[in-house]
């Protein structure tokens, strides 16, 4: 182990409130005694009140005061540790490897009884999320590091339907997770502006020798959302919608990213939503079918739109039963 691994694990032998001799220590962590000496003069020389007292029951201890530090963590804190390392890990976190040592080093730390509840715990929670393959792990592992360096990349993407896009230079400026996928933000050197990319899009990265600032107050986050979400100056393009129904119904409709940025009044069954029209004339009545007649719309351009979708649709099964006679 190295040199903190090994400072870590004294002080965390000495939380038991048992004087330790270095000779103990020693033997369990399987290092020489000058090792155990070197790393006591190391953390007295950080602070850690350290007392040694020789004789027959002398040893090693910390002072009880010491115990309160934010160095350990307390039992809902582990638990908050282990869940979020599970939501991180399932959600393709780049660094899911050095999160998983961090947590094994958490649990090897603890008493029995500490461990038992962490187990038990960490096995109640489940999360499912779309499994990212190594290739864009690895490559979403190289943005992270990248942004935090302000190391510009080289990168091959693709925009969809297998059209591929010339290499570009790429500063990324921040990494965010959203409704499963992970994108990338920054400055494209190809549109000579800052856009967004998905990482499962990436064909390949490559690191380059040239640097970049990231612009101050920069938020990947609020730009992505900014891309989304219909901007105020386009208040002329956007439909009052009054959509009435069931409660729960309506909450789950809320729930979605686009209703809910969209909603301007809620009642227990109905609410109603300020949506660009050009999401109206194309993804909106396809995201409403599910909902079959559970909902009533006052919006003639909305159930214009989902008469002709329903028309469409109707037209394609027809015609697909027909062949299957």
């Amino acid at each position: 182990m190295s040199k903190a691994d090994n400072m870590l694990s004294i002080l965390w032998m000495l939380r038991s409130g048992r004087r330790v001799t270095a000779l103990q220590l020693a033997e369990k962590l399987e290092v020489h005694v000058r090792t155990i000496y070197r790393c006591i003069d190391a953390l007295c020389a950080s602070g850690v009140p350290i007392v040694a007292e020789s004789g027959p029951n002398g040893g090693y201890y910390i002072i009880g005061e010491f115990f309160e530090s934010p160095l350990f963590f307390d039992s809902d804190e582990q638990k908050g540790l282990i869940h979020a390392s599970t939501f991180a890990q399932e959600a393709g976190y780049p660094h899911s490897d050095a999160l998983t040592r961090a947590m094994d080093k958490l649990k090897r730390y603890t008493n029995d009884e500490q461990l038992e509840q962490l187990e038990r715990h960490g096995e109640g929670l489940s999360v499912i999320y779309p499994k990212m393959e190594d290739k864009h792990r690895t490559f979403l592992q190289t943005l992270e590091e990248s942004t935090g360096e302000g190391r510009t990349l080289e990168m091959a993407y693709d925009r969809g339907k297998g059209e591929a896009s010339p290499p570009r230079r790429f500063d990324p400026y921040g990494i965010v997770y959203w409704k499963g996928n992970w994108y990338t933000i920054g400055y494209c050197g190809y549109r000579e502006e800052i856009r967004s990319f998905r990482v499962d899009r990436i064909h390949w990265l490559r690191a380059t020798e040239s640097r970049f600032d990231r612009p101050m107050g920069f938020s990947a986050k609020n730009f992505l959302l900014g891309q989304l979400l219909p901007h105020p100056d386009q208040a002329a393009a956007l439909e009052t919608v009054r959509i009435r129904g069931h409660e729960q119904v309506l909450n789950e409709l809320c729930r979605h990213w686009l209703f809910g940025h969209a909603r301007v009044e809620r009642q227990p069954e109905e609410a109603v939503f300020q949506l660009e029209r050009s999401m109206i004339e194309t993804y909106v009545p396809y995201f409403l079918m599910p909902y079959g007649t559970t909902l009533t719309i006052d919006s003639k351009l909305l159930v214009e739109k989902l008469v002709e979708a329903s028309s469409k649709l109707t037209t394609h099964y027809q015609t697909m039963l027909s062949n299957l006679k």
